[in-house]
């Protein structure tokens, strides 16, 4: 016996009815109720953390005074370790992602870390457009000597020349941890 077209496309069709229903069930279980569509990722090692934007002009450019505003609250949430972050030692790999309307757009990412030949600042992406994910580099490349090590993920249209989305991370280097807390002990 064989299905004809009609049958083919009407088991087709509930699959993808079927689909979308337990997509969206998993969604509102999770407590998620709408796609989050500007988001970047920091991987390290095996763990990653999913951030919204920091500073956001919902998808417009961020003005010259949004842009100062956003460096200045970033720099207090960096002093006060309220910026997503994750541990990591200098073994580690990082990576950082991006959605993929983000990609479309255009972005770039770097960390305030890294050697002084590079002026204290190294790339972690290089500006392009379509590519989601950074790929993995060794976290010695990246830190700083602080412990702290901010990375910085910018969402921009190259002809706008303004970031319409600015995400930041904040890397907390095992190695001078475990010095400081040595330090407190002895």
């Amino acid at each position: 016996m064989s299905l004809n077209s009609r049958v083919i496309a009407a088991l087709g069709a509930v699959v993808v009815v079927g689909a979308a229903t337990v997509g969206t069930s998993v969604a509102i279980a999770a407590g998620k109720t709408e796609h989050n569509s500007h988001r970047a990722t920091l991987t390290v090692g095996t763990t990653s953390i999913a951030a919204d934007p920091f500073c956001w002009n919902n998808g417009s450019p961020l003005t010259d005074d949004q842009q100062d505003e956003c460096k200045t609250k970033a720099t207090q949430a960096l002093k006060d370790g309220k910026l997503p972050s994750s541990d990591v030692s200098a073994s580690d790999r990082i990576g950082v992602g991006v959605s993929p309307n983000v990609a479309d757009t255009g972005w770039w990412a770097s960390s305030n870390g890294g050697s002084t030949a590079q002026g204290g600042q190294t790339s972690l992406f290089s500006y392009a457009q379509g590519p989601t994910f950074s790929g993995l580099r060794a976290a010695s490349t990246v830190l700083n000597s602080s412990g702290r090590t901010l990375i910085t993920v910018v969402e921009i249209n190259k002809k706008a020349e303004a970031p319409i989305a600015v995400w930041y991370f904040q890397l907390n280097g095992k190695n001078a941890q475990d010095s400081q807390d040595a330090g407190s002990n002895g």
